[in-house]
C-alpha cells in the first residue's frame, strides 16, 4: 500500500500522523482515499474543480506529478508520496550600509 507523507499544516485532519498508508491505482483514487479516512483533507489538496491547488505540490517517488501524469499518474504498491504545500516569505533582501 501506498506511503503519504503528511506535511505539518495537514496533519491537524490525520489526527497528527506524520506519514499514512492510502490505496489507489492512481494518485486521484489515493487523494480520494485520503478524503474517505482523513475528511478535509482533498479540499487542502485540490480545489473545487478538481486540480491540484497551485500552492501544492506532489511527489510520486520523488518525482513531480506535474511531469508526469498529473493526478492520472499511476501507483506502485510500495510508492511513496509526499505531498509539500509552497511556502512563501523569506528575507528581504541586503542592502548595503552607506
Amino acid at each position: 500500500m501506498p506511503t503519504v507523507r503528511i506535511p505539518a499544516p495537514l496533519r491537524k485532519l490525520t489526527g497528527d500522523q506524520r506519514v499514512v498508508q492510502a490505496s489507489g491505482a492512481t494518485l486521484a483514487d489515493l487523494v480520494t482515499d485520503l478524503e474517505r479516512r482523513f475528511p478535509g483533507i482533498k479540499g487542502r489538496i485540490m480545489s473545487a474543480d478538481g486540480q491540484v491547488h497551485s500552492f501544492v505540490n506532489i511527489f510520486v517517488d520523488d518525482q513531480d506529478v506535474r511531469f508526469l501524469q498529473g493526478l492520472a499518474t499511476p501507483l506502485r504498491e510500495e510508492a511513496e508520496i509526499a505531498i509539500i504545500p509552497a511556502m512563501a516569505g523569506g528575507m528581504d533582501p541586503v542592502r548595503p550600509r552607506r
